[in-house]
């Protein structure tokens, strides 16, 4: 059996984010933390999505303190912050196999503490390019996906997580539908999800709408808004896979599951990921 665990389903800062004081995260009881995955092999071999410095309490939900191979979307800030936490000042870990991309491969090379982390033997690093297999053990395969997002510090990939009777993409960042739609040529989701074959798909809900960009544009914060992508799908239909939005901004009402914003995705046959939510493939 292969289970992947969704470990976290906020943006890069969290929620609620640091330095907020409105009601969207003044009120918060139970917090969430940036997005991640956990895969757990037939063999018992643990991989992991994304390094958050949120690494403890996401071992918490996963069940697991033993990461065998760790793999990285992109550079920005939370989805890498917690890499340090693997050295000897906390974890101690050894022989983690860190797959990423020749970008990414870069920019740790010549950041100090990574690098001292690799020659120190916490990573042995494993390099990928688009459409790579990055992982293959018995039923399960993970492949990488070239995904058009900012790229200040690195490229960015998707992952397809392929067990023996499911899949799922995890696609979490992106610039724009066109843009991504113009690199696996097509012209729309349900195009673009049935091209990569999958039955499952985590997509980039950062913000409800652009209101929330507080007079930045779409240009400076590049996510396609949930209503838009809504606007795009339409009602689920019979054959569709299933979608469920994450990677949600502090600000997101999707937080709230009894938020109309909640409901109308609700209504249209679409999910919201959740912390803990467990999928068999």
């Amino acid at each position: 059996m292969v289970e992947v665990t969704v470990l976290g389903v906020a943006q890069d800062g969290g929620h609620p984010q640091p330095g907020c004081l409105r009601p969207c995260c003044a009120s918060i009881t139970e917090p969430h933390y940036p997005v991640s995955l956990g895969i757990r092999s037939s063999e018992g071999t643990n991989i992991l999505i994304e390094a958050t410095r949120h690494l403890g309490d996401q071992f918490t939900i996963w069940g697991q303190t033993k990461v065998d191979h760790l793999l990285l979307t992109h550079a920005h800030f939370g989805h890498v912050d917690g890499l340090g936490l693997f050295g000897r000042e906390t974890l101690a870990a050894r022989d983690i196999e860190l797959h990423v991309s020749d970008d990414m491969y870069h920019l740790i090379d010549r950041t100090p503490q990574w690098n001292l982390m690799v020659q120190q033997g916490v990573f042995n690093i494993r390099t990928f390019t688009a459409g790579d297999v990055v992982f293959s053990q018995g039923v399960l395969s993970i492949e990488a996906v070239r995904i058009p997002h900012r790229a200040e510090l690195s490229d960015m990939h998707a992952f397809i997580v392929r067990g023996p009777s499911k899949s799922v993409l995890f696609l979490t960042d992106h610039d724009t539908w066109d843009e991504t739609f113009a690199v696996h040529n097509c012209s729309s989701i349900r195009e673009l999800l049935d091209t990569l074959n999958v039955d499952i798909a985590f997509i980039d809900g950062t913000f409800w709408s652009e209101d929330e960009l507080a007079g930045r544009s779409q240009a400076v914060v590049p996510h396609p808004p949930v209503l838009q992508t809504l606007e795009m799908l339409g009602e689920k239909k019979q054959g569709d896979p299933e979608i469920f939005f994450t990677h949600f901004n502090h600000t997101n009402p999707l937080f709230n599951q009894s938020s109309k914003q909640s409901e109308e995705v609700e209504r249209l046959g679409w999910g919201i990921a959740y912390q803990g939510q467990r999928i068999t493939l």
